[in-house]
């Protein structure tokens, strides 16, 4: 059976209204990727062009591939863009994917001094107020969430980025599509009737 982790659901006065994760692909799979990521992440973004041009298209129908929150220090924006993402998250599930999309492809682009204004754009761009958007950057209940994830990380032993499990083997930072397209299979080959 895929590892499992448990779904928390956070209510609090801050904004923060759900602990539940970003998941692409088929949310109902047994088969769950559990992604520990890091926005300003080079190799993440290089793991999210795998995902989105030959993992999703492969696997998206059958498999669920859970997003979890592992800023590393080392990167002076990649807290706040978590918490953002967390926050468009709850505007629309769909927006929370699209926006970690977004930040890491202009990752480049982006720096402490020019977060919120970039934060503030995309928001503008996808209907959502960017006062609140802007906001979240900051939002203790949205850093809780963060932390919850980045502390589980660390508790599962991650500490580099991406750290993508599959049937509780992990593929850290630096993999092929064929390594982990070959778990993947033997994953869905176990949960066949």
């Amino acid at each position: 059976m895929m590892t499992l982790f448990l779904l928390a659901t956070l209510a609090n006065n801050s904004g923060a209204q759900t602990g539940s994760h970003p998941v692409e692909g088929n949310p109902q799979s047994a088969v769950r990727v559990i992604i520990y990521e890091n926005l300003q992440c080079v190799d993440c973004l290089v793991f999210r062009r795998m995902m989105d041009e030959k993992l999703l298209p492969k696997y998206g129908e059958r498999v669920a591939f859970e997003h979890r929150e592992f800023p590393l220090a080392r990167h002076a924006w990649a807290r706040p863009a978590a918490a953002a993402a967390r926050y468009f998250h709850d505007v629309r599930p769909e927006l929370g994917v699209e926006f970690r999309r977004h930040i890491m492809v202009r990752m480049k682009e982006v720096n402490p001094d020019n977060l919120s204004a970039k934060v503030a754009a995309f928001a503008r761009e996808h209907g959502v107020d960017p006062d609140r958007a802007r906001a979240a950057l900051t939002d203790a209940g949205y850093a809780s969430l963060v932390e919850k994830d980045y502390q589980e990380g660390v508790a599962r032993g991650v500490s580099k980025t991406p750290t993508v499990l599959v049937d509780g083997e992990p593929f850290i930072e630096r993999f092929t599509v064929e390594e982990i397209s070959k778990a993947l299979d033997a994953a869905l080959q176990g949960v066949q009737p």
